[in-house]
Parts: structure tokens; sequence; C-alpha cells
């Protein structure tokens, strides 16, 4: 069959090729063309467009390349008319793909829908848009069945695609005796993921960093985003000894880290997953926490903290994040028996969750064909 895939990002390319992957191994004629990256195009995807030139984002930005955005979407309409494919599947990214969505309803494609946009959190009203264009949408956070069925609207919940490149990441890198290139050995590490942006990285490492002074028997290490000044790091570095940065190697980061502070996100998720203790660090400008707080509705914000609707690692926010109680709670990770205990227990039945009896790119993949196979014998009836 001929699948279309569409993902806007880095993390939609990486869980969009391990679909690939699957779909191959359960569709032997699986003819797949899509817009991604390397990833998906390594795993046997023709690649159409990279994810590098759909990345617009704030207002100002969207505002500015608008004729852009608009030409991606007429490029794509017609190059998915073109190949008339036996499903268009979508991954996250909301903005476009719910508009390629809309279009395709139109046109009578099957339009699928793998990795919800978050929409418990914030604009909920796009569920309307998902009801009406989505024929079937599979969800990675076990909360998101519920939340759709609020809305009468059934989805199926496959596990989370992090458990299977968490796992890999872990067995391929158990036997290794080297430590990774570019990180010291000489102490046990905290590591900090301080966000992706300049701005918010700019607000929140500061305070991050300033606790370093607390653990002079620990190596912290930052975890830096690409594109960034190298220069922009050093100067709010330099004044700590036991402080240092590397890029593209969070994973190995978390895979010998005693602990982390880490900014919400995803981030806070794949270190659960590495079964790293961790605190929560977020501050923004006191215009955008209270605009944030109006317009998103959840308890948490970390994904942990969500998926098990408890407080399982602690979250300082805004006013609450100081280096004082980064301090404190890191005491507490790196030596209370008691609660490292808690944390373990408590990540574990994490794992079992996202896990959901095997891998979430099996399971989608497996969904999909099923799908298709299922609308093929009904079409033939």
């Amino acid at each position: 069959m001929k699948y279309y895939i569409i993902a806007g990002e880095a993390s939609g390319d990486l869980h969009g090729s391990n679909l690939v992957k699957e779909l191959h191994k359960i569709d032997g004629k699986a003819n797949i063309r899509c817009w991604g990256g390397e990833k998906m195009e390594n795993a046997g995807a023709t690649l159409v467009k990279h994810y590098r030139d759909l990345a617009f984002m704030g207002f100002a930005e969207v505002v500015k390349n608008l004729p852009t955005i608009l030409r991606n979407l007429k490029d794509c309409k017609k190059d998915i008319a073109a190949f008339k494919p036996d499903a268009l599947i979508l991954i996250d990214y909301p903005g476009f793909n719910l508009r390629i969505a809309k279009w395709a309803r139109e046109q009578g494609l099957n339009v699928i829908y793998y990795i919800s946009p978050q929409v418990w959190a914030w604009k909920e009203n796009r569920v309307k848009a998902i009801k009406r264009d989505v024929d079937k949408m599979l969800v990675i956070l076990p909360f998101e069945k519920a939340f759709y069925k609020k809305w009468d609207f059934e989805v199926e919940y496959v596990g989370h695609p992090l458990v299977e490149v968490i796992d890999s990441f872990k067995s391929q890198h158990a036997t290794v005796d080297s430590e990774p290139e570019g990180i010291s050995k000489d102490k046990p590490i905290i590591a900090l993921l301080p966000g992706s942006r300049q701005q918010e990285i700019s607000v929140k490492l500061p305070i991050m960093l300033e606790v370093a002074r607390e653990f002079p028997q620990y190596r912290f290490i930052v975890a830096k985003a690409p594109g960034l000044p190298v220069t922009f790091y050093d100067n709010l570095m330099k004044p700590y000894s036991n402080v240092e940065a590397v890029e593209n190697k969070t994973y190995d980061i978390l895979n010998r880290a005693s602990a982390a502070l880490v900014t919400s996100g995803t981030a806070t998720l794949e270190t659960a997953l590495f079964e790293v203790p961790e605190v929560i660090c977020y501050k923004g400008s006191n215009i955008s926490y209270q605009i944030a707080k109006r317009l998103i509705r959840i308890k948490f914000i970390g994904l942990v903290n969500l998926i098990m609707d408890k407080e399982v690692v602690k979250e300082l926010i805004q006013n609450n994040l100081t280096s004082q109680n980064i301090a404190a709670e890191l005491t507490l990770l790196l030596e209370d028996r008691e609660k490292q205990q808690q944390l373990k227990a408590d990540y574990r039945a994490l794992k079992e969750l996202l896990g959901k009896g095997g891998h979430a790119s099996a399971n989608a993949a497996k969904s999909i064909y099923q799908f298709l196979q299922k609308g093929l014998s009904e079409a033939a009836v």
C-alpha cells in the first residue's frame, strides 16, 4: 500500500522513522513518501521536503514567513494528490497538519493522526476539527484516551515511542567501556537540560548554574542546544569551575547522570525513562507566565507528573525557581534513600504505562495496516 507521512520537527522525524521501519515489516509492498528528515529517509521513505524548511516558531516569524508557509501547504497538497496514498499519516505538528487534514478529508483520503497535538493543554477547540477531519487517532499518552472520550471521539492508545528509542540507546551503550567523547569522567555528573531557545535558556540556566557552587563534588554538564553561538554558553558558565557543556550528547549525559535539572517538555520524560532523579525547572517572563496560567488547563507542567497524575518529580515554577530551592531538592534526590526508592518505583510504573506491552511504533503500524485492510474489505463487499 501507499503511505504519505508528514512530520515537521526533529522528534517527528525520529518517531516517523521507526514507524516507517515497522510499516515495511508488516507490509512488504509499502511505498512510503514523506515530509520529514534524514531518519525517515534512511528508514526507507522517499523524502520530499525536509522539516528544516518548515520550522517557523513564534507569531512574528510565522507572519514574516507566511508566503513560504502557504507555498509549502500548496506544494504538499499537490504532491499528495499526485501520489494518491492509501493513507495520509500526520505526526503532531498541528499548525500545518490540521490544515492538510481538512483538505485531505475533502479529497476523500484516509487521514490517520499519530502522536496527537497537545490539545489537552491548550487550544482544546481544535478537537472539533480533529473529529471532523481525522479517521483514526493514535495517541501516545495514556490520559489522552480519556480526554478525547470526553469529546465523544474514540482514539487508540499505542504506547510512547520514546520507550523503544531509549531502550535501544541503553542497550547499544551497555557494553561500551570508553566514556563518550567530550564528557569529563573525573566526577559524578549532574545533567542540566535548560531548553532549546536562547531566550528561555537565558532566564533559567543562570539559576541552574548557581547550584553548582553547592555541589563541588559533582561535574555539572549542560546539554547545549544546536545553532546557538559558543560564546553564549561560555559567558554564562565562566564563573564556575565544575561546569562544562556538550552538544548532541543529551542521551550520553543522561545515561551517566546521578541527577538532572530539566526544563519542562519531552526532556522530563526522557530523563525519567533513563531513571535519572530530576527537578523540573520553569521560569518565563511574568507577562508570559500570567497569560499561560490563564490559557493552559493542566495540573502539572511535567509530562511525568501528568501521566502519573501526581507529583512524582518536584516542579519549581516561576518565583519558586531559586538556586536555594533547587539545591534543597537536589540534596534530597542524591542523599535521601527513601525518596530514591519511591522514585524508582514510580519510574517503573511510568515505563509500564508507556510501554503498553510492546513497541509503540509496531503497535501503530499494525493498527494503521489493519485499519486500511478493513476499509478495503468493506469496500469489496
